[in-house]
C-alpha cells in the first residue's frame, strides 16, 4: 500500500458503514463526469432530484468531509493547455527525511501528484514519485533539477519516466444500477 504525501488527500475520516444514501448516490452519478458548465451547476444537478442547489452543495461538502469524495475541483486538460511533456520523476530519498521532503515537494506549484511508494530492492530503489508537467522535456528536466536541489543530500538518485501515450483519464465511476454483491 502506498502513502500519499500530497496535501490534498482527505483526513483519516471514515465514511459511514452504510455508504451513500439514494440522494447522495444520485448526486455522485450526476456529477462524476463533471459539473455542468452553467451559471448555477448545483441547481442544475439538483433540479431533476428535487433538490435546491444549496442542498446539493451541502451534501457534496458532507461527503467530502466524511471521505466519501476526495475533493470538488476543476481538473484542466493539461494537454490542451500546451503541457505535453509529462514526466513521472522517481526519487531515491533517505527514509529518515521522506515525510518532510515529500510534503514540501507536494506543495510546489506544478507538481500534480506526489506519492511515497515502497522500494523493490535491488531492482527499484525509488520511494518518492513526483509527476511533473512541461511544454517540453527540457522544461520537465529543469523542474526535476530544482527538485533535486530541494531534496539535497537526502536524495541519492532519480530518473524521469516520460509518458508516451494516455491509457486512462477517468477515476472510479459508479454503476447506474447497482447489482447484487459479488
Amino acid at each position: 500500500m502506498s502513502v500519499s504525501t500530497c496535501p490534498s488527500e482527505p483526513s483519516n475520516a471514515v465514511a459511514p458503514a452504510s455508504g451513500l444514501d439514494e440522494l447522495d448516490r444520485a448526486i455522485v452519478l450526476a456529477t462524476q463526469a463533471g459539473l455542468p458548465l452553467v451559471p448555477d451547476p448545483w441547481g442544475t444537478v439538483g433540479k431533476p432530484l428535487g433538490l435546491a442547489g444549496n442542498e446539493v452543495l451541502a451534501r457534496m461538502r458532507r461527503m467530502q468531509a466524511s471521505g466519501v469524495i476526495r475533493r470538488i475541483a476543476a481538473v484542466p486538460n493539461h494537454y490542451r493547455l500546451g503541457y505535453v511533456a509529462n514526466g513521472m520523476s522517481v526519487w531515491d530519498v533517505d527514509d529518515a527525511h521522506i515525510e518532510r521532503l515529500g510534503r514540501e515537494v507536494a506543495a510546489i506549484p506544478g507538481v500534480s501528484h506526489c506519492y511515497r511508494r515502497p522500494r523493490h530492492l535491488p531492482e527499484w530503489p525509488y520511494n518518492l514519485f513526483v509527476m511533473l508537467h512541461g511544454k517540453n522535456q527540457a522544461e520537465v528536466e529543469r523542474q526535476a533539477e530544482a527538485l533535486r536541489e530541494r531534496l539535497g543530500e537526502a536524495c541519492r538518485d532519480h530518473r524521469i519516466l516520460y509518458s508516451s501515450r494516455i491509457l486512462k483519464k477517468t477515476g472510479l465511476r459508479l454503476a447506474r444500477r447497482p447489482g447484487p454483491p459479488r
